[in-house]
């Protein structure tokens, strides 16, 4: 049974940081194209950043250069490191893994970005 368990989010105030992490079971995160995902109340969610198998990383032009993903193969754990916070990155983030045909969602963690 696979599983991705988000963690991390919470009230942070704006120019802060938090660091988000995917716990995955039952897949090999290496093979798979890990990704952050978030929405906003009203909002689609739209995809933050991915991770490929090859180890090739691709953000949305609102969080270059603030936000960083990264993946520890061993502890089969995705992050996602969020620096200088703004309130429109306020959303739900979830993780996301994916290959070929198959897709896994984690069940979200809040992050609100207020003062």
């Amino acid at each position: 049974q696979v599983q991705l368990e988000e963690s991390g989010g919470g009230l942070v105030q704006p120019g802060g940081s938090l660091r988000l992490s995917c716990a995955a079971s039952g897949i090999i995160v290496g093979l798979y194209a890990m990704g952050w995902y978030r929405q906003a109340p009203g909002k689609q969610r739209d995809m933050v950043a991915i991770i490929t198998s090859d180890g090739s990383t691709s953000y949305i032009d609102s969080v270059k250069g603030r936000f960083t993903i990264s993946r520890d193969n061993v502890k089969t754990t995705v992050y996602l490191q969020m620096n200088n916070l703004k309130p429109e990155d306020t959303a739900v983030y979830y993780c996301n893994a994916a290959r070929t045909a198959t897709s896994y969602w984690g069940r979200g963690t809040q992050v609100t970005v207020s003062s």
